[in-house]
Formats: C-alpha cells, structure tokens, sequence
C-alpha cells in the first residue's frame, strides 16, 4: 500500500516553489554544491532535488536539517511569527472578557 499523497492548493504549491527556489539560491551563492550539501544533510541528492523543487512530500526535518546545514536554521523561527489576525482575535477576545467581568461587577 502506498503513501497518501496529500493534495494542497495551487497557492501553496507556489509558495513552496518559491522556498525551494530560495534554498537553492542560499546553495548556490555559497558555491556548494548539491552532492556536498546532500552529504552535510544526510540526504540523497534525489531528495535535495525535492526540497529545491518545493515538492510537498518532503518532511519539515529534512527541509530543516538542509536551512541548518547553509546556516539559514534560524530561519525557522520566523514561521507563523507575525500573526496579525491571531492577534486581532486574541484581543477581541481579551476585550470580550473585560466587558462580561465589568457587567458582573455591576
């Protein structure tokens, strides 16, 4: 029985594109090439190939261990960090509850 392909958007299939082609961009300007980087990540140079491409099959550890093997880890850490609607919501949420506590205080 084979893996369950899992069917994403075009929107995000461009956005992965986009981050492929940015790592390999990293790669490149810092004059590596695929069979070094695919040695330093531990990878096979099939599955560099995927991650450069955006393909979607490919895990989050590897497309880590590929950012922290050009130094770009920390890269990481700026995912999901500037959340501006989460943070609307939070706050409507924060002033919903102001409002019920002070109409109980009445």
């Amino acid at each position: 029985m084979g893996r369950k392909k899992t069917i994403i958007s075009p929107t995000l299939e461009d956005i992965l594109k986009d981050v492929g082609e940015q790592i390999r961009l990293a790669r490149l300007r810092r004059k590596i090439t695929t069979t070094m980087l695919a040695e330093r990540a531990d990878i096979s140079r099939v599955t560099l190939r995927k991650v450069e491409n955006g393909e979607s099959g490919v895990t989050l550890g590897v497309v880590a261990n590929v950012l922290f093997c050009l130094g770009l880890e920390k890269d990481l850490l700026l995912l999901a960090g500037d959340d501006p609607l989460g943070r609307r919501l939070q706050d409507a949420e924060l002033t919903h509850t102001k409002q019920r506590v002070a109409k109980r205080s009445q």
